[in-house]
């Protein structure tokens, strides 16, 4: 074999090797029923805030507690050991990222979906209203 086949040879087992450790990489969102199974791993979990149970924060300690429930309506109680996420109790969906124990979902990261803040209480978008004075 010529020099040039065996550069080009290894330069695609690379980008092969390359592409293999991405496709392992990429997250796919899971519920807490598959988070459960793949302890200690970490996974992403889309939900939503049940608003219904006490979202309790300290701030001595930057311990937050609340219950979600994901996309197949299973209720698992979260714990975030970092500040309280502004408009928390607000936002319409959360994907949080960490690990399930027996007990409860350890969070790592918490990504809030906001409600809209150009969409008033009557469903009308605000964001095209223009003031005459600006």
């Amino acid at each position: 074999m010529k020099r040039t086949q065996i550069i080009l040879l290894l330069v695609i087992a690379l980008m092969i090797g390359a592409l293999l450790v991405t496709l392992e990489d990429a997250s796919v969102y899971a519920t807490f029923d598959i988070a459960d199974k793949q302890t200690p791993e970490t996974v992403t979990v889309v939900a939503k805030v049940d608003l219904k149970n006490p979202i309790e924060f300290d701030p001595k300690t930057t311990l937050l507690t609340f219950i979600a429930i994901d996309k197949n309506g299973r209720s698992k109680n979260v714990i975030y050991n970092q500040p309280k996420p502004m408009d928390f109790e607000r936002s319409e969906e959360i994907t949080i990222t960490g690990h399930s124990t027996s007990n409860h979902f350890v969070a790592e990261e918490i990504l809030m979906k906001c409600p809209s803040k150009y969409i008033d209480e009557k469903g009308i978008d605000t964001s095209l209203i223009y003031s005459i004075n600006s």
